[in-house]
């Protein structure tokens, strides 16, 4: 599980296409980490399938591999070298939940509509990718975007805002972001259960 709070990013070093799947290597920006360990990447809930080792134990590169129904589902299809990610280390017993229960795993990919500055915050309008995740999305409900837990501050009827403060912007990769653009959507696992008949 993850909290949606955004540690660091990363620079994807390596983007390998196969048959059955995707090969991608990003730099460690985390210190020291172990093999099978969940990171998420943009959302994604990955594991950790090597890294190259460096003095410390750190590793300079990790790599994870993904197979074709997660490529389907989010926009991991589309990175390419130099790319930046968002990466998160998995929630510890005790930590501090800062954005909401987060658990990697992406719904669907909403593409952006629209982005407007409002004062000093950024509006992004994204697509819902489903009639069915609608009733998902609440106003001032928790959504995740990007691996960015976000409050949803307006829906209609085939899209919702979020609201992107300064420090969100500056510290993710949604400032790198543009209309067409598609970000992978996890929506509130507590209005699953919720909805759940």
């Amino acid at each position: 599980m993850f909290t949606g709070i955004i540690s660091k990013t990363s620079k994807i070093n390596e983007v390998k296409s196969a048959k059955d799947g995707l090969f991608v290597k990003i730099a460690n920006n985390l210190g020291k980490i172990k093999l099978g360990e969940s990171i998420s990447v943009n959302g994604v809930c990955s594991t950790v399938k090597k890294f190259t080792p460096s003095k410390g134990g750190g590793g300079k590169n990790i790599y994870f591999e993904y197979m074709p129904e997660t490529l389907k589902i989010t926009n991991l299809s589309f990175l390419k070298k130099n790319d930046t990610v968002n990466i998160e280390r998995s929630m510890r017993l005790g930590d501090r939940i800062s954005g909401h229960i987060v658990l990697g795993h992406i719904d669907g990919k909403g593409e952006i509509l629209n982005i407007k500055k409002e004062g000093n915050s950024q509006a992004f309008e994204i697509k819902i990718p489903a009639k069915s995740f609608k009733k998902f999305l609440v106003y001032k409900g928790s959504v995740t975007m990007e691996g960015i837990s976000l409050t949803v501050v307006k829906v209609s009827s085939n899209s919702f805002i979020v609201k992107i403060i300064p420090y969100t912007l500056k510290h993710t990769n949604l400032k790198f972001k543009k209309k067409g653009d598609f970000l992978n959507l996890e929506f509130d696992i507590l209005i699953k259960y919720a909805n759940k008949k």
